[in-house]
């Protein structure tokens, strides 16, 4: 009997990390699952827990997702107390070190004597192991990490540097199941870091991997293949919809999720659905910008709408569907990241993999 496939996939996010430890001999109801703080809240705590001490800071590590750990930072250094890094930790606050050094931020690549340590990473691959082998849980050779990264070029924007990132997704397939690689691009340096703290490891964007759990749901899966879906994402920092007909994607946007009212996300999910999206009309919103695909208006429109994502309730009085695929909505871009992966491993082995899926089409 062959070896069951098994991945740990662990969807990075602002306010929690969702893992799933995918065995394709088990239901994935019975997949061992956590749900835990992501990295950059257990570093801000860290942090804090230093001011409170009144000591200097230093930042060890890398680049990392920022918000609240970026937050604690800057609190750290607003109480008069010293904070200095390796640069590249550094660049979780800005990938410009000149802007850090701004801040009043010593770069170092050794810590000052007398300051306390912090790690900065976007995965703790020393904490899930021991945690997992707690249980008598060994982890699996393949991880899979999904992270959303501005990507950066010191000649661009950051978000400029994201739309190029989503539209250079479109154009390497419109197939929402094969987004996921090995090797991420050179600007992307978050994904990067990932790679180097998780060598091997399988990438993916957290927007392309919710959008993916989310067609695991049968509800969802059944209404993109026979009428077409706008599939909603609304993170703790950015939401992300793509309008899709079965697996195929015909259209996304991208907005800041602290930035947007139900008003406003029905004015642009109305919009997808019926062929109207701009890009502009996203960016005049706040946005990141829109990307269509040459078929979009045609395709058009797409009835049904799912929502997933820890702050879903802002789109809640809209009347959506509200993804749950095996029935947990808060793992949907973990099962994703398995989705991804199973398949990319079809296409590096030749040989078939299981599928999350639904085959039944009811």
């Amino acid at each position: 009997m062959e070896n069951p496939v098994r991945i740990l996939a662990i969807d990075a996010g602002a306010g929690t990390q969702d893992i799933v430890l995918y065995e394709s001999n088990r239901t994935p109801e019975n997949c061992v699952k956590l749900v835990l703080p992501s990295q950059t809240q257990i570093v801000a705590e860290r942090i804090r827990a230093i001011t409170i001490r009144g000591n200097p800071l230093y930042l060890a590590g890398t680049v990392m997702g920022g918000g609240a750990s970026s937050d604690a930072i800057r609190a750290h250094l607003a109480a008069g107390l010293p904070v200095s890094a390796h640069p590249d930790a550094a660049r979780t606050l800005h990938n410009d070190l000149e802007r850090v050094r701004s801040l009043g931020i010593e770069l170092t690549e050794v810590p000052p004597l007398g300051a306390e340590v912090v790690w900065l990473g976007d995965v703790d691959v020393v904490a899930l192991t021991t945690a997992l082998r707690l249980f008598e849980v060994e982890p699996p050779a393949l991880w899979a990490i999904a992270v959303q990264d501005h990507g950066y070029d010191e000649h661009e924007a950051a978000h400029e540097y994201r739309y190029q990132f989503l539209r250079d997704l479109l154009v390497q397939t419109n197939d929402v199941r094969f987004l996921a690689f090995r090797t991420p691009p050179s600007y992307l340096l978050r994904m990067r870091a990932v790679q180097r703290l998780v060598p091997g490891c399988v990438l993916m964007d957290t927007g392309p991997a919710a959008v993916l759990g989310a067609l695991c749901d049968p509800v969802v899966w059944r209404a993109a293949r026979h009428e077409g879906a706008v599939v909603v994402n609304v993170g703790n920092m950015h939401t992300f919809a793509v309008a899709v007909r079965g697996v195929q994607i015909y259209g996304l946007f991208e907005h800041h999720t602290g930035g947007i009212t139900s008003q406003v996300l029905q004015e642009l999910v109305d919009a997808l659905q019926f062929g109207r999206l701009t890009h502009d009309r996203v960016i005049h919103l706040g946005g990141h910008g829109a990307v269509l695909t040459a078929e979009y208006r045609r395709a058009a429109p797409f009835p049904f709408v799912a929502i997933t994502g820890p702050n879903r309730s802002l789109a809640r009085s809209l009347g959506w569907y509200e993804a749950a695929p095996y029935g947990d909505m808060m793992v949907t871009g973990a099962y994703g990241l398995v989705e991804a992966t199973l398949r990319l491993l079809e296409q590096e082995t030749g040989r078939k993999q299981p599928t999350l899926l639904p085959q039944a089409d009811s």
